[in-house]
């Protein structure tokens, strides 16, 4: 029986620090996700997040970073990184993630803090084609984090609070700043918490669609990224789609889908590890 080859993948954000513990076996050919871990940086210098990150991932598991870690790949913002063995752009990460928690997958959607993505991939995980949102940050995840710091929620409540609108009013303003005088003058005007926020997040759905159809996706199409997590986002796109006759469109998400940087990371490191490996073996036959 083989012993497994680990490795871990750290995708660094504006707001957090993601780590992903990938093993591969071998003897099956089989990759799992063995641990994970999410960090806010807030006002800390994201180096020591990374640090600390990396440090309770390896000491939950019983693991020495110099003996048992195979490769350490960074996303993201990888010059945070300092241990790292390598780098990867975060679209190839956010592909190859999205192909590991939804396998069908033939596009895969990166709804991250700064920007969406859309992104034909192949069936190992390689960018083929994409699409990215060219407006400011009322398009992204950050622009949620803001909101619902405004409105006092936290970010995992939005989705499931959104879940409840039943008049929904979309903000008008393209750019965040007034995008965000909108959502103001919403509560100014009595509109429910709920109401607003699946306006916000039918707001940014119109842009994935949008993206869809200018990219031709095709199905399954994978929602990952911090936002693939908000059940209303999910529910706003599926609306949306359907409401612009793209019905035959299927979405899939996954409750990790935030980690889809990291594991896309440590996956290709594992490939980069191996590729190493026989490049070595190579030379000395």
């Amino acid at each position: 029986m083989s012993n497994p080859i680990y490795t871990m993948g750290i995708d660094v954000g504006g707001s957090y620090v993601k780590c992903a513990l990938m093993s591969y076996d071998d003897a099956t050919g089989n990759h799992s996700m063995v641990d994970k871990q999410t960090e806010k940086i807030r006002k800390k210098d994201p180096k020591d997040v990374v640090v600390d990150t990396i440090d309770m991932v390896l000491e939950r598991n019983g693991l020495n970073y110099e003996s048992d870690i195979a490769y350490l790949a960074s996303t993201g913002e990888g010059e945070m990184v300092e241990k790292k063995t390598g780098h990867f752009y975060s679209m190839t990460t956010h592909s190859r993630g999205g192909k590991f928690f939804a396998p069908d997958a033939k596009t895969v959607v990166d709804m991250g803090g700064l920007y969406v993505r859309a992104i034909k991939v192949d069936p190992r995980g390689k960018v083929i084609d994409y699409k990215m949102t060219g407006q400011c940050a009322s398009g992204s995840g950050q622009f949620i984090e803001n909101i619902s710091r405004y409105l006092g929620l936290a970010v995992e409540e939005v989705g499931p609070l959104s879940l409840e609108a039943d008049n929904p009013e979309v903000p008008s303003g393209i750019c965040a700043v007034l995008a965000e005088t909108d959502v103001i003058n919403l509560v100014s005007k009595g509109l429910s918490t709920a109401n607003i926020v699946k306006g916000i997040n039918l707001s940014i759905a119109a842009r994935v669609v949008k993206l869809l159809g200018s990219l031709r996706a095709e199905s399954p199409i994978a929602l990952v990224g911090g936002m693939g997590m908000n059940t209303g986002m999910i529910q706003a796109i599926e609306e949306l789609a359907d409401e612009r006759k793209k019905s035959n469109l299927e979405f899939v998400s996954h409750p990790d889908s935030i980690y889809s940087g990291a594991v896309g990371a440590a996956l290709w490191g594992g490939y980069r590890y191996y590729k190493l490996k026989e490049k070595e073996a190579a030379v000395v036959s």
